[in-house]
């Protein structure tokens, strides 16, 4: 989620190269190249090749939602294989606890859905901003 909320901080200029999202938040620059795969795949960044290229955005930050990221990475959210999968449990008629994780798991979807990128970017300012003040 870092490397995205870093590419949304700098939506609008020139597209950043991993090595600077990596030092920028800490992150192995190799794990940020696997991960690019599938946040591509999914359609919400874009590489540009060549001198001037990196990676950017392919939509505006208030339009990608925490819950497009977390499926482009992780896939759907499914707390227990059994709210996906009906036929991997016979007692999925009377479980009660099968509806529990269903739901819990629409309340986290929702909630992800709910938080944009713009958001995070955001957070991140405001919290940088208490920071300093509060080492003032």
């Amino acid at each position: 989620m870092r490397m995205m909320t870093d590419l949304a901080d700098h939506y609008g200029e020139n597209p950043v190269f991993l090595k600077d999202v990596a030092k920028r938040e800490d992150i192995s620059e190799k794990y940020l190249s696997l991960i690019v795969i599938p946040l591509r795949g999914a359609g919400l960044i874009q590489s540009i090749r060549g001198a001037h290229g990196g990676y950017r955005l392919m939509r505006k930050p208030d339009d990608i939602t925490v819950r497009d990221v977390w499926q482009a990475l992780e896939g759907e959210i499914c707390l227990v294989d059994c709210v996906k999968d009906t036929k991997g449990c016979m007692r999925i008629s009377t479980c009660p606890t099968r509806d529990i994780w269903g739901m819990l798991g629409q309340k986290i979807s929702e909630t992800l859905k709910s938080v944009t990128l713009s958001d995070l970017v955001r957070i991140r300012h405001e919290k940088a901003d208490n920071n300093i003040m509060s080492n003032i």
